[in-house]
C-alpha cells in the first residue's frame, strides 16, 4: 500500500512537472533500416534520464507531424526532436523530405502544422538531428521559413553528424540567420552545396548525441 502510494505521488508530481513546462516529444524515422533501432535505443535512453515525455517511430512525414499535433493535446508543446537523415535545407524519413514546399499553406501536411503552432509558445523548440539541415542556404532558408511558420525556435546542424554532432545552431521567429552560409561545407558553394564535413571534436559549436538539451549558446 505504501509503495502505491509513493508511485502515484511520483506520477502526480511528474504530471505537475509536465502541465507547468509543456510536453517534449520525439520521433525518428522507422525506415532507416539499423539506424533506426538505434535511434529507439537512443530514445529510450532519453526518456529514461527524464529527458523527452514520449518517444515515435514514424514511417512517413504525415504521421511525424499528426504524432507531434496530438499527443497530450491538451499540454503545450516545449519541444520536438527528430532524428534521422538530413541535407542541405530538408530533413527526411525514408526518402521523403520535409523542407519549404511543405511548409505551404496548400501542402498535404499544412493542417498538421497549424495544429502544432497552436501548441507551441514563447521558448518552445524544433530541433533537428539530422545532418546538414541548417546548413548552407537552403539550411538557412528553411530553418528561418520554419520559425516563423510554426512560431517557435527551429534548432539544428550544419555538419555531416553522428555521435559527435557539429555547426549546431538555433533560429527564433523574424530573425535572420548568423552563422556562415559556407559553414560545414566541403565542396560546392553556399549557393549550391555539393559535399559537407563531417563533425569533428575541434569543429564549432559541436556537442554529443547524449547531450539532449539545447545549449545556452546554441
Amino acid at each position: 500500500m505504501e509503495q502505491s502510494h509513493l508511485t502515484k505521488r511520483r506520477c502526480s508530481v511528474q504530471t505537475r512537472l509536465v502541465s507547468e513546462r509543456g510536453v517534449r516529444v520525439l520521433v525518428f524515422d522507422r525506415r532507416a533500416g539499423a539506424l533506426s533501432m538505434v535511434w529507439s535505443a537512443g530514445a529510450k535512453l532519453y526518456r529514461a534520464r527524464g529527458l523527452i515525455d514520449r518517444a515515435l517511430g514514424a514511417s512517413s512525414w504525415q504521421e511525424a507531424l499528426d504524432f507531434v499535433a496530438t499527443w497530450a493535446p491538451e499540454q503545450a508543446l516545449a519541444e520536438v526532436q527528430f532524428w534521422g537523415h538530413g541535407k542541405w535545407g530538408d530533413a527526411r524519413i525514408g526518402d521523403e523530405r520535409f523542407d519549404v514546399q511543405t511548409l505551404r499553406r496548400a501542402d498535404p501536411h499544412a493542417a498538421a502544422l497549424s495544429a502544432i503552432a497552436r501548441r507551441v509558445e514563447p521558448g518552445s523548440l524544433f530541433w533537428f538531428r539530422t545532418c546538414e539541415t541548417l546548413g548552407a542556404v537552403p539550411g538557412q532558408h528553411f530553418a528561418a521559413s520554419l520559425a516563423d511558420r510554426l512560431g517557435c525556435r527551429v534548432a539544428g546542424h550544419t555538419y555531416i553528424i553522428d555521435a559527435l554532432q557539429s555547426g549546431l545552431h538555433a533560429l527564433d521567429p523574424g530573425r535572420v540567420p548568423a552563422w556562415e552560409p559556407s559553414e560545414g561545407v566541403l565542396t560546392g558553394t553556399p549557393e549550391r552545396p555539393l559535399t559537407a564535413l563531417r563533425s569533428t571534436a575541434k569543429a564549432p559549436r559541436t556537442i554529443t548525441c547524449f547531450e539532449g538539451v539545447l545549449p545556452d549558446w546554441a
